[in-house]
């Protein structure tokens, strides 16, 4: 088993002007629910300059802690609010190559 974590992306194309109260929803979810999971290691939400999207780059310790995560009851109860501010997708994956300066 490797030590490098799976890896969740999720894109999400915002609704005009929803670009703050999208933010502020996920923040309050990272900080009540993701955080208290299984698995979960780090979450960074990344927002478009030109307030159309949000990025949410997330890691955890296995793939079975993402599903876990995604079948979790106060996750689910997110997920009407979230769509209502805008559309979603998502990869799932771990890091094959990295560089840093």
């Amino acid at each position: 088993m490797t030590d490098a974590p799976a890896i969740l992306i999720n894109l999400l194309k915002v609704k005009p002007g929803k670009q703050d109260a999208l933010i502020a929803l996920l923040k309050q979810n990272t900080d009540t629910v993701v955080r208290t999971l299984e698995g979960w290691k780090t979450t960074r939400l990344i927002a478009a300059n030109d307030g159309a999207g949000v990025v949410i780059y997330s890691e955890w310790e296995t793939p079975e802690a993402i599903d876990a995560m995604r079948s979790d009851p106060r996750m689910k109860a997110y997920f009407p609010q979230i769509l209502e501010l805008a559309s979603l997708d998502s990869v799932t994956g771990s890091a094959v190559f990295g560089e840093t300066r």
